[in-house]
């Protein structure tokens, strides 16, 4: 199911007409870790009793003999080994957004759970917060204060036909939206030995917006020494898995990277650019999309790529605001198999017995 942002757009284009905020509130003392996000967990598929490749047939041992040679025993192919943080649009939820990436098919009918089955899927669900604009638009209309509309959201926008009409009204939901994103991240990496090269963030619409500015802020070890300390991680010089963004755009467009980050004002903020560079990224962006036009993530590109990010773009001619089916889903299979490094279960299937105790990240 499409996202909710377009759902909002009438409120928003009624709003009154207002001189546009220039003032960005900046938090200058260090801010106390948030409640986590509420989340919904898909654990690695291989870890299913079901699946042939967790389940295989155990062979009787037999009994030893003088001239058996001895092996160490076989170790079982990893259950875990990478983890995604997906982040859904404006007005969806978890369950919903969950749903529909198990649905999603690529060219061979598969989907991203039955080709990667080593890989946790994390939902976190974006908080309830007030429709500004569209309780003004109520209000304008009925001539006093309308109750407070909220939707869940990342942030709030004032025009979905115009994202930087009153942009400043942004920045307050993105700031907790990526202190919150940095707080989960940093326990997904924990989940992983520390090793934030196998934790991938993705995003939808919304969702990608606050993905790119996490990243922006993000602080990851250069190591992996168990995660790091810290809401931004800790250390330097380190970088995600990969950056995954769809129907993506770029809140704050026209500052650099400084500028991008003076908006939030954030703690625990790198004093380089190097996870920006370092990450692997992949956009992708249906030419069709009617709320966030693909002109918005073409400069989100090109954005990304003036910070020197490697960015694989991918275009799609129809698909609107949404993800593109099957190519699109077979550009991230190829995404997540030949840039992070996710072995597919076709992969998985290929690895002979006597090897699996090789580390197969």
């Amino acid at each position: 199911m499409p996202n909710a942002e377009a759902k909002q757009g009438n409120g928003a284009e009624q709003a009154p007409t207002a001189k546009k905020q220039t003032h960005f509130t900046s938090t200058s003392t260090p801010v106390a870790r948030r409640p986590p996000l509420p989340s919904l967990f898909l654990p690695p598929s291989i870890a299913h009793p079901s699946l042939s490749l967790a389940n295989s047939p155990k062979k009787q041992p037999k009994k030893p003999t003088d001239n058996d040679i001895p092996h160490p025993p076989q170790t079982p192919l990893p259950t875990h080994t990478h983890t995604v943080v997906f982040l859904h649009g404006r007005g969806d939820n978890t369950r919903a957004f969950s749903a529909f990436i198990t649905r999603w098919r690529d060219s061979m009918g598969r989907n991203l759970l039955d080709t990667f089955p080593t890989v946790r899927w994390v939902f976190p669900q974006a908080p309830q917060r007030p429709i500004a604009a569209a309780a003004a638009a109520a209000a304008a209309a009925g001539g006093q204060t309308a109750t407070q509309q909220h939707c869940p959201q990342w942030f709030d926008v004032w025009n979905v036909r115009d994202f930087a009409d009153r942009e400043a009204l942004q920045a307050p939901g993105l700031r907790d939206s990526v202190l919150r994103v940095r707080d989960l991240l940093r326990d997904e990496a924990a989940r992983l030995g520390g090793d934030w090269t196998r934790l991938v963030l993705a995003g939808i619409s919304m969702g990608a917006a606050t993905g790119v500015h996490t990243l922006f802020n993000l602080t990851v070890p250069s190591s992996v020494d168990g995660g790091g300390g810290g809401r931004g991680g800790g250390g330097g010089g380190g970088r995600l898995g990969g950056l995954m963004g769809f129907c993506a755009r770029c809140p704050f467009a026209g500052r650099g990277l400084d500028g991008m980050r003076e908006v939030l004002g954030l703690e625990g903020v790198p004093p380089h650019d190097e996870v920006v560079r370092r990450t692997p990224m992949m956009l992708a962006h249906c030419a069709n999309d009617p709320l966030v036009l693909v002109e918005k993530g073409r400069g989100l590109r090109d954005t990304l790529r003036a910070f020197g990010a490697q960015v694989e773009w991918c275009e799609y001619a129809d698909g609107g605001h949404w993800f593109h089916e099957p190519e699109g889903l077979d550009d991230v299979v190829r995404f997540l198999e030949g840039v992070v490094g996710v072995k597919s279960v076709d992969a998985l299937a290929q690895i002979p017995a006597d090897a699996r105790a090789m580390d197969l990240s």
